[in-house]
């Protein structure tokens, strides 16, 4: 994948492009989760290279694309991903985001629901302020300093097993998270500020709703928050199809990565029929 800069005015967001893939069937757009960078979908690029065009990112302030203002909204990420997309003259984008990749995929879906082509939501959760409670919310907002005086040495250690069942999976978040070894105020810094801009964005209290097919994607042994639980409800109130993932964690691409790679295979061959 060949990597490029789109500038913005808080800084420059460092991206991935695929192009060896058909130019007129859907176009894959993976987004990482909060502190991952663009490795986390390894797997799923090697899977599907050479048949459809990709993207990739390190999201604002990740690894990459780091120096960067942290005074951004998920708005802002959704309105720089579809300037980013209409440049590389995407035209049937599919998002599929991993836990803050699948917010940002949302608020694009919110901002932009024509030009959305499918949705897929590996272990996120829905937006809309129905699904929350208040302490939640109240958490959310103040995790920075959780992060800052949480030891390193633990937060490697509990941050990557957290996150992944397995070896694979475990040793690649370790991996993406001593990008920023030696500096714990910035990994503090960049966690609290996605966890306090997904609240805001939750307290906005919008609408959501998708205008193309989607499919959630959620491991069976998911820790990250209430994650199963938002899943649940989601599934239930919209009817989105759901996908569970036995024996994988919050990353279950990196748990399972055949098997999400063949879930995602189906629907896209769904959306070309």
């Amino acid at each position: 994948m060949k990597e490029k800069i789109h500038p913005t005015e808080r800084g420059n967001i460092h991206y991935w492009i695929s192009d060896t893939g058909s130019g007129t069937g859907p176009e894959l757009v993976f987004l990482p989760g909060l502190t991952a960078d663009h490795r986390l979908f390894k797997k799923q690029i090697e899977y599907f290279n050479g048949e459809y065009r990709m993207f990739v990112w390190d999201a604002p302030g990740h690894r990459a694309s780091f120096p960067f203002d942290l005074s951004f909204s998920l708005e802002d990420k959704a309105r720089w991903l579809d300037e980013i997309l209409e440049a590389e003259g995407f035209h049937k984008p599919v998002i599929i985001g991993q836990s803050m990749g699948g917010y940002v995929g949302q608020v694009y879906a919110r901002l932009f629901p024509e030009k959305l082509y499918g949705y897929i939501s590996i272990d996120s959760a829905p937006l809309e302020k129905a699904y929350y409670r208040a302490w939640e919310l109240w958490i959310l907002r103040r995790m920075e300093p959780v992060y800052f005086y949480y030891p390193w040495r633990m937060l490697l250690k509990d941050g990557s097993e957290g996150a992944a069942a397995s070896v694979y999976g475990r040793s690649l978040m370790r991996c993406m998270m001593m990008a920023y070894d030696g500096d714990k105020r910035r990994y503090a810094k960049l966690a609290g500020h996605g966890f306090r801009i997904l609240a805001e964005e939750v307290d906005a209290d919008h609408s959501y709703e998708f205008h193309c097919p989607a499919l959630l994607i959620c491991g069976e042994k998911d820790q990250a928050g209430f994650c199963v639980r938002y899943n649940k409800a989601w599934h239930k109130r919209t009817g989105i199809p759901i996908s569970w993932i036995r024996g994988a964690g919050h990353n279950s691409n990196t748990d399972q990565p055949d098997l999400i790679n063949r879930l995602i295979g189906e629907f896209l061959l769904q959306l070309k029929e």
